[in-house]
């Protein structure tokens, strides 16, 4: 394949180029309830290639790119025609002129992990039972549920000397918790592990099961009003890439975000927690072939870095450091039980929580909370968060617990003043 495309760009007369080729290997599980419905496993190979392209207008020099998606039974003739489409096509985008990132060749390089050495059949197998170890109930149970384990191989090379290649093992899901006891409510969890996570994937399910059959009790919304907030789960993670999508150089280069190395990402007025985070890496080189490697971004709240890849780090005459995939967050002095020794409102599960980096926007439909007046704590459903970052930070406070969940690490729980809900 690799042979294949190299002689077709070379024969469209096609100097600069990247070609990724992957092949991703799997095995899949489907249940409905604990029946095993569909099992189904996959071993394909697919290509992309970026075709670059330098021309001038006036004295303006531009470098346009276009892409191809290639397919193993594709023809020689037909991959000359995609090609030399794709080099007309990239006539006509217009990004200011950059040098392609330029590599050298490595071996083979193997993310190391507990799943490397079993076969996707036994990551698939073992992490299903896991799922389903808790399911125990008959008020409360699985209604359905999804694993998938991957092995990808993904090689890279470019016109530029970039020849990098490494293979990756990991596992996905999906599943359904149903509540038949009092209302008849559903709650939807996905996961994705780089490890054999199988104890976390329990407690997972566990504790959905109990948040579930609290969504079955709750009947009313908070009042509408200001509350202490407590964000937890996943839910910190998407709070914390606000920092992390303005400290982007894609960002950064068209004024989208005021951050520059050495400012403080929190603001002036911080007056509890400050923010310390690494960004991280599954796998050890970028999409343009850049070896990766953990990066500091912030450290007490000062942003110490900007990252990113080959294009706009050139713009800002930086260093590329490539695209991380995770983050990991710095603990507080508060344990949980001091975070909600005081009235608070936890949401726990959003219809769609939303952070936007642009407006410093967050918030979303609350599904299910837990409301502490000081006196007892109360599951409610309903209304809606509606919190800006660049007020909440202020008065972040985070947990001393803390969690793993997908691609981050950090505190379990974050809690903020004066957020605004809509309610009854």
């Amino acid at each position: 394949m690799t042979e294949q495309i190299l002689s077709a760009l070379k024969k469209c007369g096609i100097e600069d180029y990247q070609i990724t080729i992957t092949k991703v290997e799997s095995a899949e599980l489907f249940f409905i309830k604990k029946e095993l419905d569909m099992q189904r496993s996959k071993n394909v190979r697919k290509a992309d290639v970026s075709i670059f392209r330098v021309f001038e207008e006036g004295e303006n020099r531009f470098r346009g790119v276009a892409s191809v998606k290639v397919q193993e039974n594709q023809t020689q003739q037909e991959l000359e025609k995609c090609f030399s489409d794709a080099f007309y096509a990239a006539s006509f985008v217009k990004n200011k002129y950059y040098d392609l990132y330029a590599g050298k060749k490595w071996g083979m390089t193997e993310v190391e992990s507990l799943l490397s050495d079993k076969t996707l059949s036994e990551i698939a197998g073992g992490f299903a039972q896991a799922l389903f170890a808790e399911d125990v109930n008959e008020e409360v149970f699985l209604n359905s549920a999804e694993v998938f384990a991957y092995r990808y191989t993904t090689h890279i090379l470019s016109s530029q000397g970039v020849d990098v290649e490494y293979r990756k093992t990991y596992v996905k899901g999906e599943f359904v918790v149903q509540c038949i006891d009092g209302q008849d409510v559903e709650t939807y969890q996905d996961f994705m592990y780089n490890d054999w996570n199988v104890d976390a994937l329990r407690e997972k399910v566990r504790s959905t099961m109990e948040l579930t059959k609290a969504r079955a009790k709750a009947k009313t919304a908070p009042t509408a009003g200001e509350y202490r907030l407590i964000l937890s789960g996943g839910y910190v993670d998407e709070l914390f890439s606000y920092y992390v999508s303005r400290a982007s150089s894609s960002t950064i280069y068209p004024k989208y975000s005021s951050f520059s190395v050495g400012c403080d990402v929190q603001g002036e007025e911080v007056l509890k927690d400050r923010v310390n985070l690494t960004l991280t890496t599954t796998v050890p080189f970028s999409n343009e072939g850049i070896p990766m490697k953990e990066l500091e971004m912030v450290k007490n709240g000062k942003l110490q870095v900007i990252h990113g890849g080959n294009r706009f780090a050139q713009y800002l005459g930086i260093e590329p450091t490539g695209f991380f995939d995770g983050c990991r967050v710095g603990a507080g002095e508060v344990s949980l039980a001091e975070m909600k020794s005081q009235p608070y409102l936890e949401v726990v599960n959003f219809s769609d929580f939303q952070m936007d980096s642009f407006t410093g926007h967050f918030g979303g439909e609350i599904r299910l909370a837990f409301l502490y007046d000081g006196e007892k704590v109360v599951p409610v459903t309903g209304g809606s968060v509606n919190g800006n970052i660049f007020e909440a930070q202020k008065n972040f406070v985070f947990s001393k617990e803390l969690q793993v969940e997908k691609n981050f690490e950090g505190p379990k729980a974050v809690a903020m003043d004066k957020v605004s809900v809509a309610g009854i």
